[in-house]
């Protein structure tokens, strides 16, 4: 197992050197000057070079470059020119946002689907199946800002029974004191039970809506994987054995279509690192998907650079953590690496 995780993080080096590569790239070559936004619409040419030569926007191409690494080297992220805050301190203050959501979203999304595709590969043909390909086909097709949207529309505005869609808490009510970034864990371990309905109200609906759009997959891949296994010979002979159904389809073929489940939930998972981005922004949600959108929008490249390289090596510790489960579920994996 050990030798695996090193393979894994010795592939996941060129990697990152790449991410860090085009990123910086393409923030130089988006549209619009960043130190003429900065200086504002009134400023002189004198007073745009001099911003310029202050973000170190004269230098070469490659100088920049190098200066950038070289922060990064030291652990600098840079400064965001909107908020003049450090941006390893802004990502590391709204990054237990975005995860709070994320992990929300994809746990209710594995409590609805896993299940779903199970009784639908079971009873193949059935209201169960038929429904299961509704849902997995409607969860695709519908956007995921357009399905926050309407959420809000019913629950909000016409039920009344979400509140307003306004951020991690409502106006009345305090943030817990830190201790994990996680509102529902932090007001938990304050034992806060007010401050926690209300962290999971406010969490509910944007929660939902990433869910609708994670379920989908997890569910056409369960019931495919599961159909596959059922299909097998060694379920036919525990059958044939006498055993339970519950035996042979939870012990026996779950565990068998488990691995393309497990490959399918890394997968939903960076989707839903992207989806959040449109999610925080309809729900006025403070994570790092929001403030990588705001300070694009102002040309403003350290913020976004620093949103990247923080995906990228999420997502290389999540195919880590999927590489670790696959050991764990099929020992034939350890074996193979």
């Amino acid at each position: 197992m050990l030798k695996l995780i090193g393979s894994r993080l010795a592939t996941a080096v060129p990697s990152l050197i790449g991410v860090v590569i085009v990123t910086f790239l393409l923030t130089r070559v988006l549209p619009g000057d960043t130190a003429a936004y900065f200086a504002g619409p009134a400023a002189t040419p004198e007073a745009i070079a001099e911003i310029r030569t202050k973000l170190g926007l004269d230098k070469s191409l490659p100088a920049q470059f190098v200066d950038y690494v070289s922060a990064l080297a030291a652990g600098d992220f840079g400064t965001s020119l909107s908020t003049g805050q450090p941006v390893a301190a802004e990502i590391a203050a709204r990054l237990p946002a975005s995860a709070e959501l994320t992990l929300a979203g994809l746990i209710l999304a594995l409590a609805i689907a896993v299940p779903f595709g199970i009784m639908a590969a079971v009873k193949q043909g059935s209201w169960v199946d038929h429904a299961c390909r509704l849902i997995t086909t409607a969860g695709v097709s519908l956007p995921v800002f357009f399905t926050g949207l309407l959420l809000v529309y019913v629950f909000y505005f016409k039920l009344g029974w979400a509140p307003a869609p306004l951020g991690r808490l409502d106006v009345y009510f305090s943030a817990p004191e830190t201790v994990t970034g996680f509102y529902l864990i932090d007001s938990l371990i304050a034992r806060d039970l007010e401050t926690f309905r209300a962290a999971l109200a406010q969490l509910a609906v944007p929660a939902i809506t990433l869910a609708i759009f994670a379920l989908a997959p997890i569910a056409r891949m369960t019931r495919a994987s599961m159909l596959a296994v059922l299909s097998s010979e060694f379920v036919r002979t525990a059958r044939a054995a006498g055993l339970t159904d519950y035996t042979v389809i939870i012990t026996y073929a779950f565990r068998n279509a488990m691995l393309p489940v497990v490959t399918t939930l890394g997968m939903v998972f960076s989707f839903l690192l992207g989806a959040n981005v449109l999610v925080e922004k309809v729900f006025a949600w403070p994570g790092i998907g929001s403030y990588a959108v705001e300070a694009l929008i102002t040309s403003d490249f350290a913020p976004v650079q620093g949103f990247v390289l923080a995906m990228a090596v999420l997502y290389v510790v999540l195919n880590l953590l999927i590489d670790i489960a696959y050991g764990i579920i099929d020992p034939r994996a350890r074996s193979e690496a």
